[in-house]
């Protein structure tokens, strides 16, 4: 009943055992998978705030490029109020400077005309001989032809200051629209500037996010393997101990059995001695039966006056008998004694090696184990960097090539708009001087302002 008993704490042990490490690894396993939940929550924390930057990114370049275009069309509309006025004080100006210029000319004819007509009277009065009427006539056709020539000359001056007033705002409209070309030019390289600027910003930005996304990566990583790491050494701590414990208690079961055959050895020498002793006395009975036989033969044959002889010598001999057969009695126990002491603790002493050979053994093998399973982590460890580091490397490198693309396209954008409005701007300006020299003013290229530039 001890012996049933103890098994059966020794299966509960086991039992015990077995569930801990059940319990263990499961305990073990929700570490890993709540963890694994926290850093895939924090992964997709982290890049929610990320697209949110580019996404606030992308609204205010939106809304950048917006203010500028209408503060780009409001300096147009500026420029353009700007440049009628300077058109219409420009024209003012021509005018006021002609009508100036007429009146000095009108009051030069008619100085002129008064000079001419007191001349031509002192040339008649000093003339006797002409008769009067004749000289009137000589008169009034000087008049008429001065009036002519004055009239004449009157008309080209308008004639002079109409092409004059013409060709200079044909030319002041020339400036204005290459002044207008300057402006959209600069408009747009503006436009182009602060695109590049802005996706410069966002290529920078998206350097910083793979960044910190790495970074974010290689911590995580790091901190999921030593978790595993650390639940992997409590695990063989945990199992060493277990084993170690086992190693004692199959000690202590040993000992306990050797001592208990110790305290049974007595027992069973005993009963050992009393089965010698019993063979002992059946050998005795034979020997005595066999003697009484002997006797009876003996005092059958001979007569019996040796009776009394005979009888002494079979008692003689019987009784040595029987001393030799006490004093093997005696050196049997003995044998059996020694024999049997000598051999309990040769047992002990062979199951004593067979355990701690069996137990070294056992232990070799759970390090064995143990080794294995470590080094299996680390190399899982190492494949899960190295597939890290490709994953980043490759991301890094797609990143490195979308900007490039971004880059060249913005560029390649850059240059088409450009050449699309100089071509545009040349034809116009084409087409303009075009329409100058079938209007007949020639180059307006070399033309200067008579006054002030109001460009």
């Amino acid at each position: 009943v001890t012996r049933q008993i103890h098994e059966h704490e020794q299966e509960n042990e086991l039992r015990e055992q077995m569930s801990g490490y059940k319990r263990m690894r499961r305990q073990h396993q929700k570490q890993l998978i709540a963890l694994e939940n926290k850093l895939k929550a924090e992964m997709d924390e982290h890049r929610l705030k990320l697209q949110k930057e580019v996404e606030t990114h992308a609204n205010n370049s939106s809304i950048e490029l917006e203010k500028l275009a209408k503060k780009q069309v409001a300096v147009i509309e500026k420029e353009a109020k700007a440049a009628a006025a300077d058109e219409k004080k420009f024209q003012q100006q021509i005018l006021a400077q002609q009508k100036k210029d007429l009146a000095t000319f009108l009051e030069s004819q008619k100085k002129q005309y008064k000079l001419c007509k007191e001349k031509i009277k002192e040339e008649m009065n000093e003339d006797h001989s002409t008769p009067k009427k004749e000289k009137q006539e000589r008169i009034s056709k000087h008049k008429e032809n001065l009036q002519h020539t004055q009239a004449e000359e009157e008309a080209h001056l308008l004639s002079q200051q109409r092409l004059y007033y013409d060709k200079n705002c044909r030319f002041f409209k020339r400036k204005t629209m290459i002044k207008r070309h300057e402006l959209e030019q600069q408009n747009i390289r503006e436009e182009l500037n602060k695109k590049r600027t802005q996706k410069e910003m966002e290529h920078a930005m998206l350097i910083r996010h793979d960044e910190s996304t790495r970074e974010l990566e290689y911590r995580q990583l790091h901190t999921l393997q030593k978790l595993r790491m650390d639940l992997i050494r409590l695990q063989h701590q945990t199992e060493l101990e277990n084993q170690l414990e086992y190693n004692k208690r199959r000690e202590r079961e040993l000992h306990r059995k050797h001592f208990m055959e110790l305290r049974q050895q007595p027992k069973n020498l005993k009963a050992m001695e009393m089965q010698i002793k019993k063979q002992f006395q059946d050998t005795c009975k034979v020997q005595t039966k066999q003697y009484k036989a002997l006797k009876n033969h003996q005092l059958e044959v001979t007569p019996k006056s040796e009776h009394k002889t005979i009888l002494k010598s079979l008692k003689d001999e019987q009784t040595r008998k029987l001393a030799i057969l006490a004093e093997q009695y005696e050196q049997s126990i003995n044998e059996m004694m020694a024999s049997q002491a000598l051999r309990l603790d040769e047992a002990q002493e062979a199951e004593c090696q067979a355990l701690r050979l069996q137990l070294q053994q056992e232990m070799e093998l759970l390090n064995a184990y143990q080794s294995k399973i470590k080094m299996q982590t680390e190399a899982q460890h190492e494949r899960e960097l190295q597939k890290l580091e490709q994953r980043v490397s490759l991301r890094r490198a797609h990143l490195e090539q979308k900007i490039e693309e971004e880059l060249a396209a913005l560029q390649k954008e850059r240059s088409e708009r450009i050449k699309f409005l100089l071509e545009r701007q040349e034809r116009e300006i084409e087409s303009f001087d075009v329409e100058s020299l079938r209007m007949g003013f020639g180059n307006l290229v070399t033309l200067e302002y008579p006054k002030e530039d109001y460009r």
